[in-house]
């Protein structure tokens, strides 16, 4: 299993609009992805190693599938659907890591 993370960097003049996110452009995706998509995570940024510091990343959301391959054909068709969207939720691009799931 892999999961795909996407994080969006935190910073002074950083904006994003976390109901949006929440409430509009996930579940696009999950609609979009149907089965392939075999999870989905949000994580919203709230301290660093201390609690006076900023989170590295204001959101990150981990998406799992089954395989590399099973993403790029889920998620190849509506990238650039996904990608317009951005402007509706944030002034940041996201960072995309794809990652070898291992749970113990």
């Amino acid at each position: 299993m892999i999961k795909v993370s996407v994080m969006y960097p935190n910073g002074k003049d950083v904006q994003f609009d976390t109901e949006y996110y929440k409430n509009k452009h996930l579940p696009m995706i999950v609609n979009a992805l149907g089965d392939a998509l075999k999870g989905l995570e949000l994580d919203l940024g709230v301290a660093s190693r201390g609690l006076e510091e900023s989170a590295p990343y204001v959101a990150i959301a981990h998406l799992k599938f089954d395989s590399i391959t099973s993403f790029q054909e889920s998620f190849g068709p509506h990238g650039e659907t996904f990608a317009a969207d951005v402007k509706n939720y944030s002034n940041v691009q996201g960072v995309l890591q794809i990652s070898e799931l291992i749970t113990f």
